[in-house]
């Protein structure tokens, strides 16, 4: 199973008024993380629209826990995999560590959408195509 590792400097930005990391910004970091997994298995967003007419790859359910706070000046690193590979829709899971601590985890399920030929402001999911979910292994 591929995964990848990418370390988060936890900015002033990211933080609420007590100092900690506010909820919505690992949402932000976890987004971010699947987008590199995607880069690590060598699908840049950018060629997989042209090449596979994908218009996202939205989430449709999220969940996240938290065990250990992070503040500004921690660096963070989150490691990201895909669990689980359905027809249109896969799961990706996220591991935050601070140091050696699990501080929190987060659950993605997603969906590969394309535009609908019949009306193109409209999306709707379509079969991953088993050599993307192959990259993955």
């Amino acid at each position: 199973m591929l995964k990848n590792r990418k370390e988060i400097h936890i900015e002033w930005g990211d933080c609420d008024p007590a100092g900690i990391v506010y909820y919505p910004r690992f949402f932000e970091m976890f987004d971010s993380c699947t987008n590199a997994l995607f880069e690590k298995a060598g699908f840049k967003k950018q060629e997989m629209m042209a090449i596979y007419g994908l218009a996202g790859i939205p989430m449709v359910e999220t969940s996240a826990r938290f065990f250990v706070p992070s503040a500004f000046g921690d660096t963070v690193t989150v490691e990201t995999a895909i669990l689980e590979w359905g027809n249109s829709s896969f799961r990706v899971e996220h591991k935050l560590y601070r140091g050696d601590a699990l501080a929190a985890e987060g659950l993605e399920k997603r969906v590969w959408t394309v535009r609908d030929k019949a009306d193109r402001k409209k999306l709707k999911s379509e079969r991953i195509p088993q050599e993307v979910k192959d990259r993955f292994k």
